[in-house]
């Protein structure tokens, strides 16, 4: 997982402003730091958003982030 990725479900699941506040202010447990301080460490952003999703018990359907419809392109088929 890119970062990019991990911000975007980060921003889905608790809103831009709350997502920065989460990630720069709540120590995961099973990391022992925030996020933003895992990320920057160099951890793999999949394994810092499933400790984001364990410790605020998001459940496994939302997990991966909101289903988004595919867009109709003209001319692909």
């Amino acid at each position: 997982m890119k970062r990019s990725a991990f911000w975007t479900l980060m921003n889905d699941e608790f809103g831009e402003a709350n997502a920065e506040v989460i990630a720069s202010s709540l120590v995961l447990p099973t990391l022992h730091e925030t996020a933003q301080d895992a990320l920057a460490r160099g951890v793999d952003p999949r394994e810092v958003w499933a400790a984001v999703c364990d410790l605020h018990q998001i459940p496994a359907a939302r997990r991966w982030g909101r289903d988004i419809a595919p867009r109709d392109t003209p001319g692909w088929s």
